[in-house]
């Protein structure tokens, strides 16, 4: 009996961004106003994005669990992170706010750790979709 790496590692990705996105919206339920002040966007824009977040934790949870994660929900969960990183760094261009400095070191640091966490879940689907034809 083998250990099937790419597929466990998928998995364990697919569980660490569903926690993430989960105490995300959490931090943001709890925080909004404080962190709307402090990062220098909009709270309303803070409120869309917690909402946002917990549909995606329920998606990446189910789909983690599963044996063999479902391709599909797989990618649609790379895709969304993709545009999760659109939009943040849209939201340092566009006119909602005037993020302050922390605001914007605060984007950024998202930003850059759900595109890692893309770039994971990636690479392991394609390992996993490889290991599952062989």
């Amino acid at each position: 009996m083998s250990i099937d790496v790419p597929n466990k590692m998928l998995k364990t990705v697919l569980m660490l961004d569903a926690v993430a996105c989960l105490l995300f919206g959490l931090l943001l339920c709890i925080g909004n106003a404080f962190l709307a002040g402090l990062l220098g966007l909009p709270a309303n824009l803070l409120f869309y994005a917690e909402i946002i977040l917990f549909p995606c934790a329920i998606l990446m949870f189910a789909t983690g669990w599963q044996a063999r994660p479902n391709g599909f929900f797989v990618r649609l969960i790379v895709m969304g992170n993709l545009g999760w990183v659109l939009a943040s760094l849209a939201v340092l261009i566009a006119p909602v706010g005037v993020p302050t400095a922390i605001g914007y070191g605060f984007v950024i640091v998202q930003a850059l750790g759900v595109m890692g966490i893309a770039a994971l879940e990636y690479r392991f689907a394609a390992s996993h979709s490889l290991s599952a034809a062989s």
